[in-house]
């Protein structure tokens, strides 16, 4: 028996539901398994840079509220001034993408990033779960941490977009914003480890 295009296209968006409705949040699927794409997805690797880049400009706005939160709630003298630095190294950073932003030609938009809004309820998870002192200390240098790592990686590969695209200007900035971020990341191993030492020392003497 013979189906006629109409049917045949019925049969492939047609959800396993009851209303034959497709959902706004379910994934269309190629016969490889490959999920197509919605469309509003970006078409080319200039798109795909600058919704990665109103991703990364809406975290580091985000961040910069988590870091008084987190300035506030650490007892080391050490890791609270780390954190006043680091506010202040992201309220440079916000205004560095603004920069990169302009010199595309774009609008500076923020759009929600979902990987950073989880590492900061994780931030604000470890600060409820924790004492206040040495543990909550050690927890928060670890998220820090967490939050570093996925910026490092974001702007690593944000600057070779931009290198490939040739965006000079903006793969300098980029470049710039990277290196900041890998040396915060130092910064706060080196802390870690004088935690532990500090912390150990602690519990020894009790």
């Amino acid at each position: 028996m013979k189906t006629t295009k109409d049917e045949s296209a019925k049969a492939i968006k047609a959800p396993n539901n009851t209303t034959g409705k497709t959902t706004k949040n379910s994934n269309r699927t190629a016969k490889d398994g490959a999920i197509i794409a919605k469309p509003e997805a970006s078409k080319d690797l200039r798109d795909f840079l600058e919704e990665e880049l109103k991703a990364i400009y809406w975290a580091e706005k985000a961040l910069t509220k988590a870091l008084v939160k987190m300035a506030k709630n650490a007892t080391s003298v050490q890791l609270i001034k780390t954190f006043k630095e680091s506010l202040k190294e992201t309220e440079v950073h916000v205004t560095r993408l603004e920069h990169v932003f302009e010199s595309l030609g774009l609008k500076a938009v923020a759009n929600k990033c979902d990987a950073m809004a989880e590492l900061l309820h994780e931030v604000n998870g470890i600060i409820e779960g924790t004492e206040v002192g040495n543990v909550r200390d050690a927890a928060m240098i670890a998220a820090a941490q967490n939050v570093k790592h996925y910026e490092i990686a974001t702007y690593g590969t944000l600057r070779v977009h931009a290198v490939t695209l040739g965006k000079t200007k903006a793969a300098l900035l980029l470049a710039k914003t990277l290196e900041e971020q890998k040396n915060a990341d130092v910064k706060l191993t080196e802390i870690a480890e004088s935690h532990i030492s500090v912390s150990a020392a602690y519990e020894g003497g009790k």
